[in-house]
């Protein structure tokens, strides 16, 4: 959409119910000011301080009565309509923000550390949503209509976007917006209490001892952000190469190639799978393959991957325990075009798989290690998980704060015994004391 488009486009929500009209007056006052095509010219930071200095001179000379405060939202509403996503722009400059969810144009919630929150801000109209909406998927190369309903997409500043318009959403569009925070370390997940030092020291172990683990746990409970702490283990003379629906991982080491699936065209070709980019890492070479959720036929390429010389892989499936995952892992291998028994599934499964780490997210929003286990089981038995840490909540009080303590049981033999290998040691913890 062009700049005068865009000036000359739907409105904004206002706090007054003559906002709107406030809005709409000065928006074309502001295209009678400026040379569209000069401002077009100008970089990003520029053209908006232009717009801002231009409109802000209109509204002194001629505006209504205002203070100072009332000015300036003012004009950062209408330049955020002109340059960006509107009401949404506020919401994308709030760091403490990490998903928002437009469910049509009169609802908006955010969630901040982990819960939700209504705010008062709406859009306009339904119109307003769609427009701010097509912004969106057009800055990607994407379109959302009737015939193509939903959408998937990533913008250039990383955030993970997903749209559903009628006549699939029946109240009204659907816009949610996923951000991802800077990479975490692990030690700074154990300052936020999400797992204790001695687990995270042994984790540590792991992955450099490069055993194969997977990441287990619901929606929202931080697994691309603790992947990405626990990949920050890998030495940095490796190849990785990560596969990933939308590019989320931020990975530190120097030799990192990120591969991203990609939807059909318009004409619903040219679509790249998940599976496709799992089986085009094997050709890379790689030392390590991180796959930042495995949710179909996938999973079993995946399992081949670990089991034929890429030990020390990383994946993330959504399970409710760690038992519970691997469970998942062998009900997705069957998507596969494969007809393989569930015994042989079973067999791929314990030989590539060393170790489930479980997360989960508490009624106050935390986020943390919930269970660690070793996976026990060989060949084609029964799936046999054997813990080495769980957390212990306390029962809730009257706050809804959720305290406990990590739990620590005696490791594996095997597992002992496969850190010494690497030449790594392990701390034995029982009962809590090392």
């Amino acid at each position: 959409m062009s700049l005068r488009d865009r000036l000359a486009d739907g409105g904004t929500r206002a706090s007054a119910p003559e906002e709107p009209d406030m809005v709409a007056r000065y928006r074309a006052r502001l295209l009678e000011e400026i040379n569209v095509e000069e401002v077009f010219r100008l970089g990003t930071v520029q053209r908006r301080a232009r717009l801002e200095r231009v409109l802000l001179s209109v509204l002194v000379s001629e505006g209504p009565v205002l203070s100072p405060r009332e000015r300036s939202t003012l004009v950062q509403r209408i330049v955020d309509e002109v340059l960006g996503l509107g009401v949404l722009e506020p919401l994308l400059a709030d760091e403490s923000i990490t998903e928002i969810m437009v469910n049509g144009p009169s609802e908006v919630y955010v969630e901040r550390r982990g819960r939700l929150e209504r705010l008062s801000v709406r859009f306009a109209s339904e119109e307003h949503l769609m427009q701010t909406i097509d912004r969106i998927v057009s800055s990607v190369n994407r379109r959302v209509d009737e015939s193509s309903p939903m959408v998937d997409a990533r913008l250039p500043t990383g955030e993970r976007v997903n749209v559903v318009v009628p006549p699939l959403a029946v109240d009204g569009a659907c816009l949610t917006i996923r951000r991802f925070p800077r990479p975490f370390r692990m030690s700074e997940l154990v300052a936020r209490d999400s797992l204790d030092p001695i687990t995270a020291r042994l984790l540590t172990a792991c992955v450099r001892g490069r055993l194969n683990i997977i990441v287990s746990g619901g929606t929202g409970t931080g697994k691309t952000t603790f992947l990405n702490a626990l990949s920050g283990a890998i030495p940095d003379d490796e190849r990785i190469v990560t596969v990933e629906d939308a590019a989320e991982l931020s990975l530190q080491q120097p030799h990192v190639v990120r591969l991203e699936s990609r939807p059909p065209n318009i004409e619903g070709l040219g679509a790249v799978t998940i599976r496709d980019l799992v089986r085009n890492a094997l050709r890379m070479r790689p030392d390590r393959i991180v796959v930042g959720e495995v949710r179909g036929g996938e999973t079993l390429d995946m399992l081949q991957a670990m089991n034929t010389g890429h030990e020390g892989s990383i994946a993330t499936v959504h399970s409710n325990t760690a038992a519970d995952a691997l469970r998942r892992l062998e009900t997705l291998a069957t998507m596969s075009e494969l007809d393989l028994p569930v015994t042989t599934l079973r067999d791929q499964i314990n030989s590539a798989v060393d170790l489930v780490v479980h997360l989960s997210r508490s009624v106050d929003g935390a986020r943390r290690v919930a269970e660690v286990c070793w996976v026990a089981s060989h060949g084609r038995e029964e799936y046999v998980t054997v813990p080495v840490l769980q957390f212990h909540a306390d029962p809730l009080g009257p706050d809804r704060v959720v305290t406990g303590r990590f739990v620590h049981m005696s490791v594996p033999d095997d597992l002992r015994a496969r850190l010494a290998l690497a030449g790594e040691s392990v701390v034995d913890v029982v009962d809590g004391t090392e």
